[in-house]
């Protein structure tokens, strides 16, 4: 299967939040179900950059590297001989307006295209995005690497998801791969959210700008591939 687009994702905020899973249903694509960890249900705030990015192994001018920022839900697919663990997006962020163009119309994936900044030093990484007067950061201080998350715990589920699903409409999921190896982590050792959760994502998320989040996860990152979707069928 052709790569359709590879580059580094670096320097992940995962701030990740306990809900009901009346909140995600809806939303769950056709094929797939909720996935949940030690039975709860989780939403996850998520910054990072877009580095060295090319499409089909060509870079675009000024669309090489930027900030993405993006609210995801988790889920799974079960096959045959394995089970898919996947994400979908409720909103994803970036400031180029020809990628959420794109990524709309083509994808039916929801992009926004937002003003973003990004501060990123050895042990503080910070991501804000605004429109109008809506003005939003996330902000993390980092301690020490704490390698690889151990198989089956919260940290492993959060950054442990290989597969994309679109829903694109009542009957129709589409379905991608992405391919990077394991991610380390490091530890949070303070962190800053200030979000206005029911403006940028909706009302039904508005709770979330008071909640505290359940836990606060930095990955490194790595380089990654996203591989061409399609259509899955049931």
């Amino acid at each position: 299967m052709r790569k359709f687009l590879t580059a580094e994702w670096r320097d992940l905020i995962m701030a990740n939040y306990e809900v009901d899973r009346a909140l995600l249903i809806d939303r769950v694509p056709h094929g797939t179900e909720l996935d949940l960890h030690e039975g709860r249900c989780f939403v996850s705030l998520v910054g990072f950059m877009f580095l060295n990015t090319r499409v089909l192994g060509v870079p675009i001018p000024y669309h090489v590297n930027f900030e993405e920022v993006n609210l995801r839900f988790y889920v799974k697919r079960e096959m045959p001989d394995e089970i898919r663990r996947g994400v979908v997006f409720v909103k994803e962020i970036v400031p180029r307006t020809a990628i959420a163009f794109v990524a709309r119309t083509l994808y039916g994936e929801p992009y926004e295209c937002w003003q973003m900044n990004n501060s990123r030093s050895e042990h503080v990484v910070k991501y804000s995005w605004r429109r109008d007067d809506s003005d939003n950061r996330i902000e993390v201080t980092t301690g020490e690497n704490i390698g690889v998350p151990a198989d089956g715990s919260h940290g492993e589920f959060i950054i442990e998801h290989y597969w994309g699903y679109t829903k694109r409409g009542p009957d129709r999921t589409d379905e991608y791969r992405v391919e990077h190896p394991k991610w380390q982590l490091r530890s949070v050792e303070s962190s800053k959210i200030d979000v206005d959760f029911g403006r940028v994502y909706g009302g039904e998320f508005e709770f979330l700008t008071e909640t505290k989040p359940y836990s606060v996860v930095f990955a490194q990152g790595s380089a990654i591939a996203v591989y061409k979707g399609s259509r899955i069928v049931n």
